[in-house]
Parts: C-alpha cells; sequence; structure tokens
C-alpha cells in the first residue's frame, strides 16, 4: 500500500473517531428548519403520562439516528466509490438533522437521551462495516431495507403518540418521508435486495434496540 492510501485510510479513520464523539457528546445542529406543526396548542395540554410517553418514543427514534450516523460513516469508510461516498455522506447529513430534532423534541418533553447510546453506536458501526464490506450492492440493499423498516416503525410511533402532541408528529412525519427518501435512492443507485433471513435478523435486531431504549 502507498503511503499516499495510508495517509487517506488514516484520515477517513480519524475522521470516523470524530464523528462518533460529535454523535455521542457533541450538541447537533439542524441545516433545515425544525419542524412545525400546522396548529400548536402547546405542550401543557398534555397529561404527565402522555408526556412521559411521548418522550419515550422520541427517545427511541433519537438511538435510531444515532445508529444511522454510525451506518452511514461505516459504509462510507467502507466503499472505494467517490460517488457511493457521497451519496452515504449526503443521506449522513439529513441524518444529522433527525438527530438536532429528536433531542429539540426530547429536551422540550423534558425527557432524555438513552444512557445506552455509545452501545448502539458502535454495533452499528459494526454492522454497517460489514455491510459494506459485502460489496457496494449488497451495501445500498442494507440501506433500503433499513430505511423501510425505520419508515414502517415511524408510521408505528405516530399511532402511538398522543393524538394532541401535533409537535412530536410533525417531527416524526418529517424523518419518516426523509427515510422514504433513503430508501428510494439507494435503490436507484444499484441497490441489490437482501436474502430473506438477513431481513428477519434485521428486524430482530431492530426490535431488541427499541424495546430496550423505550427505557433505557
Amino acid at each position: 500500500m502507498s503511503s499516499h492510501s495510508t495517509r487517506s485510510a488514516s484520515d477517513h479513520l480519524i475522521a470516523a473517531a470524530d464523528n462518533a464523539l460529535r454523535t455521542l457528546f457533541g450538541s447537533h445542529s439542524a441545516a433545515r428548519p425544525y419542524p412545525v406543526p400546522a396548529k400548536d396548542d402547546g405542550d401543557g395540554a398534555l397529561p404527565a403520562h402522555e408526556r412521559a410517553q411521548a418522550a419515550a418514543l422520541m427517545r427511541v427514534n433519537h438511538v435510531g439516528e444515532v445508529c444511522a450516523q454510525a451506518l452511514y460513516q461505516a459504509q462510507a469508510l467502507a466503499t472505494r466509490n467517490p460517488a457511493l461516498k457521497a451519496h452515504y455522506d449526503a443521506a449522513s447529513r439529513d441524518e444529522t438533522d433527525h438527530l438536532a430534532w429528536t433531542e429539540k423534541r426530547i429536551a422540550e418533553l423534558g425527557g432524555r437521551t438513552s444512557w445506552l447510546n455509545p452501545l448502539w453506536y458502535a454495533g452499528a458501526f459494526g454492522i454497517g462495516l460489514l455491510a459494506g464490506r459485502a460489496g457496494d450492492g449488497l451495501s445500498l440493499g442494507f440501506v433500503v431495507e433499513t430505511e423501510r423498516q425505520v419508515e414502517q416503525h415511524l408510521n408505528e410511533h405516530l399511532d402511538r403518540l398522543p393524538s394532541d402532541d401535533r409537535a412530536s408528529r410533525a417531527v416524526v412525519t418529517a424523518m419518516r418521508d426523509d427515510e422514504a427518501r433513503h430508501a428510494l435512492d439507494a435503490e436507484r443507485a444499484g441497490a441489490i435486495p437482501l436474502p430473506a433471513p438477513a431481513r428477519w435478523v434485521m428486524r430482530g435486531a431492530a426490535k431488541v434496540m427499541t424495546t430496550t431504549a423505550h427505557y433505557l
């Protein structure tokens, strides 16, 4: 390996480590405006138990965004295709917006983020590297399946959020629309569908994560 390639690999690793630290311990700013509901009667109208429920659901969504940062960073690190790396980087910027939005909404509800975020990030980064090493087509297929599962998960949260919590609903709706677009973009970029066993494993792992993050 040439010294240029070595430096390039080192630069990528440093950037990945920096992103991990910023994701887990930094403050996040969204490039796009915070989603605003068409009608907002104020959070004071929400009973305490509904605020707690909404905060727990938004904590789960925040964990999903922590994992998305790790996945896209790992997949960008694994690919040797500059165009695909740019694709992952662009999707990661959208997920940074989601990270900032969910953090803001959790704070508004008086909640907290997951205590296990470093564990979620590390696990997702490892999975992202494995997906990336499997080849660009399967890596994109992993994106498609992940984003479709996330879209379904967010639709379920829209059903579970308090009907009067329009602020949380606005955030979740905007996130869901982005995830659907990410899946479509990955399909157009040449995604190869994942085999059924891989999809089943992904669903099982997601169920464990979301159930745990609801409480921790």
